[in-house]
């Protein structure tokens, strides 16, 4: 794991299963009828049962970007955010990550959440590229404006992505931090 400070939030990079992750939501990939195939979606739905699907399905569909809360059913999270990074063609753009990455932000502090672990956005059935997907959420958690959120952790799967995410990371925010944060973080 890697972490680095955009005050007053921490965030964490880490290669690791996001549906075992212990924060007030953890992020789901979806698409934009929220039914749960595979990749993300299917790791939370197995682990936190079919209950999180029915209940996001019955809340689309939306248009690729907007986002959904969900309660988080049998899995450690609270809650699931379900952001759809892609319309029912399977397809992403950067246009649609960032107006999900930023959409779950505003629902993370609209819920009023200190933690969430998100995914690497469309680099799985939807083919984007995981150095650009690792830009385009890094920026966006660079700009946003906390109120209650303390902790963004990007939960990735495999060494690469996690390689790829922590440079750009250092790339757009300099050092990470060396020891744990320099403040208390409620999960």
């Amino acid at each position: 794991m890697i972490a680095f400070r955009i005050p007053p939030l921490t965030l964490e990079i880490l290669s690791g299963d996001i549906s075992l992750e212990d924060v007030d939501a953890v992020v789901n990939a979806a698409n934009n009828h929220f039914w749960m195939g595979s990749g993300v979606a299917g790791a939370l739905k197995a682990r936190g049962g079919p209950a999180i699907e029915s209940e996001a399905m019955a809340r689309g569909p939306v248009e690729p970007g907007d986002a959904v809360v969900t309660a988080g059913g049998l899995l450690p999270a609270r809650h699931v955010i379900h952001a759809a990074v892609m319309g029912q063609d399977l397809q992403t753009s950067t246009a649609i990550i960032e107006r999900a990455t930023r959409r779950v932000l505003e629902l993370a502090e609209h819920n009023r959440f200190a933690s969430i672990a998100l995914p690497a956005f469309g680099t799985g059935v939807g083919g984007y590229s995981i150095r650009d997907c690792a830009r385009i959420i890094i920026d966006a958690i660079r700009a946003h404006r906390c109120g209650h959120l303390r902790l963004v952790r990007l939960v990735l799967f495999g060494a690469h992505a996690y390689r790829v995410f922590a440079e750009v990371a250092g790339e757009r925010l300099g050092p990470p931090l060396d020891g744990p944060p320099d403040c208390p973080i409620s999960a």
